[in-house]
């Protein structure tokens, strides 16, 4: 069982930058993949970031891509996601997954879900 729960959402204006965290329990973090994703209300949750159980290997939704950076530091159980410029389209509720079936971008693909943390443009 891993638990997550994210936290570093919140108010941003256009080109700001928030970093997301996402902290894990258990003793088996660092055998899971570890993806993010985002999802607006009435729509489907929408892939974000995907990293590597070792953190070498990562990979980006285009419309991220250049903009969000995800790391984990496995000996404190924590995934991350930085994003900078952000846009008024990342107004979204984002959430961070585990899972074991390698560098997957499919929401069905992850096992355990955080509970969220919204991020929100302030105008």
């Amino acid at each position: 069982q891993v638990q997550l729960v994210e936290s570093g959402g919140g108010l941003v204006q256009a080109g700001g930058s928030l970093r997301l965290s996402c902290a894990a329990s258990g003793r088996t973090f660092s055998t899971y993949t570890m993806g993010w994703f985002r999802q607006a209300p009435g729509k489907e949750r929408e892939f974000v970031a995907v990293i590597s159980w070792s953190g070498g290997s990562t990979y980006y939704a285009d419309s991220v891509k250049g903009r969000f950076t995800i790391s984990r530091d496995n000996a404190k159980n924590t995934v991350y996601l930085q994003m900078n410029s952000l846009k008024p389209e990342d107004t979204e509720v984002y959430y961070c997954a585990a899972g074991r079936i390698g560098m997957s971008t499919l929401p069905n693909h992850y096992s355990y879900w955080g509970q969220g943390t919204q991020v929100t443009f302030s105008s």
